[in-house]
């Protein structure tokens, strides 16, 4: 599988690979942007037997430094983000994914919860180490199953350190639809992540 580029309604741009008509993932950037890593799970992904969709959120806009993603990040239009998941996750419907999940790593993570909360498409979500703010995302209303990944070292107090990893797990509780936080022993925030910043 390849990536290519298409723009989805309203034009959204984002990249794809898999091909039409496969279930559809969603996948979400980390707060650094699309970057090879988010890329490479992309890829992994549509060769598990998905049409895997990346939007591009930023719009082309990439971290070089920790400072530069938490500016894009801060700055990021949240409720722009939202509506770009929903035309993404119709996207994929539109052209024969049976199903569409989400998932995404740190900002992405939280963002996959948002697409599962306010798209009539997105039936599941699996968020890596970031939980949506609950303006955003009320995990404890949800009748989507969400399947959390966290680890035990993540200091990203009150997005995705073990506590709120524990919050969660009660909201989803709460739901009644089975969801179910994982937490990994003896790792941070961002351990799919093998670049040094992460």
């Amino acid at each position: 599988a390849a990536l290519e580029a298409v723009t989805v309604a309203e034009g959204v741009p984002a990249l794809v690979a898999g091909a039409p008509g496969l279930p559809g993932l969603l996948c979400i950037q980390e707060w650094w942007g699309i970057t090879p890593m988010v890329k490479q799970q992309a890829l992994k992904l549509a060769g598990e037997g998905y049409r895997v969709l990346i939007p591009d959120i930023y719009n082309g806009k990439i971290g070089i430094d920790k400072e530069e993603a938490a500016h894009l990040m801060g700055n990021l239009d949240w409720m722009k983000a939202k509506d770009d998941l929903v035309r993404c996750a119709a996207f994929l419907k539109a052209e024969g994914s049976p199903k569409v999940g989400a998932t995404g790593f740190c900002m992405g993570g939280a963002l996959s919860m948002v697409g599962a909360q306010h798209s009539p498409d997105v039936v599941c979500a699996a968020p890596f180490y970031g939980i949506a703010r609950s303006d955003l995302c009320q995990p404890e209303t949800l009748k989507k199953p969400i399947e959390g990944h966290f680890g035990t070292l993540d200091d990203h107090a009150g997005f995705s350190d073990p506590a709120s990893a524990q919050a969660l797990q009660a909201k989803l509780d709460q739901a009644g639809v089975g969801g179910k936080v994982w937490m990994y022993e003896g790792v941070g925030h961002g351990f799919l992540n093998p670049t040094p910043d992460s």
